[in-house]
């Protein structure tokens, strides 16, 4: 006997595979929900011709908090981009989450903890693309969050305990100089800025890396920046700025405008880097 299907039914499958949300998207301009991480809908140029490069809307408790251009080849974030928040206390995570999508394009559209991701699937490698919290364990290096989770409040604070959005930091720097400007971004966006857009990124080593087993699986940066564009209750720009430091325990950031980061960040390609904000962040 063969039953009918309803045509509601129908209509609901069709709808439910249309309206799946994706973590990996081809572009952040048809993620409206991850463009608003940009500022003024404008996503920089830089690193988009990185090779096997892939753009994550980072999903947590089902929903987006920040945007990520994660470089799958280093396995390392190329930026994350984010609106500030001030944090509310809490949202320290234990566990480290992955990206499932980067493993199967099939499996579900958020962050999972990796530890129980990988327990469920055990015949499965879950590293191909994208650093494992196993990388990091007894490396010499942190855990270093370019989207910083002190700049927001729970749930996102935890979504920042993705491996896709920390890079292989040096100690003394990462809980030193690095710490004491992200507190001081911190100071400036709850003092001056009605809203704060803000780029995290890191550059990648020619040939510095975590090694497991002989294998080269997490590319060590040579230097970390950021940059940001602070918005007044108009939605007006009042302010900007950016900075760098090497990723060593020389323990040092220097201040920097968005020309002067534009001008440091050219050094590393022959592509131009355009603009990181609309007009550079100009009124």
């Amino acid at each position: 006997m063969t039953l009918a299907t309803a045509p509601w039914a129908v209509l609901s499958l069709v709808l439910n595979l249309v309206l799946v949300p994706a973590d990996v998207v081809d572009r952040f301009e048809d993620v409206p929900e991850c463009m608003e991480y940009f500022y003024a809908g404008k996503v920089p140029e830089w690193g988009a011709s990185t090779p096997e490069v892939t753009r994550l809307c980072q999903r947590f408790v089902n929903r987006y908090h920040f945007a990520t251009l994660y470089d799958t080849r280093h396995r390392i974030a190329v930026y994350s981009a984010y609106i500030f928040e001030p944090s509310n206390g809490g949202g320290r995570e234990k566990r480290w989450f992955v990206e499932p999508q980067l493993v199967n394009s099939s499996w579900g559209s958020e962050m999972k903890d990796g530890y129980w991701l990988g327990k469920d699937n055990p015949d499965v490698y879950l590293g191909e693309r994208q650093a494992l919290d196993e990388d990091y364990k007894h490396s010499g290096f942190d855990r270093g969050h370019l989207n910083p989770n002190g700049h927001h409040a729970v749930p996102s604070r935890n979504a920042t305990f993705t491996l896709t959005n920390v890079v292989p930091e040096n100690p003394k720097m990462n809980q030193g100089s690095w710490q004491i400007h992200e507190s001081q971004l911190t100071d400036l966006f709850s003092s001056q800025c009605s809203k704060a857009y803000v780029l995290v990124g890191a550059l990648p080593s020619s040939d510095s890396w975590i090694v497991k087993n002989g294998v080269r699986r997490v590319n060590i940066p040579d230097y970390v920046w950021n940059a940001y564009c602070c918005l007044d209750n108009n939605g007006r720009p009042v302010a900007s700025g950016a900075a760098t430091a090497r990723n060593t325990e020389e323990n040092k950031v220097i201040k920097r405008s968005l020309d002067e980061l534009g001008n440091f960040l050219q050094q590393f390609t022959n592509t131009p880097i355009g603009e990181l904000f609309l007009n550079n962040c100009q009124p």
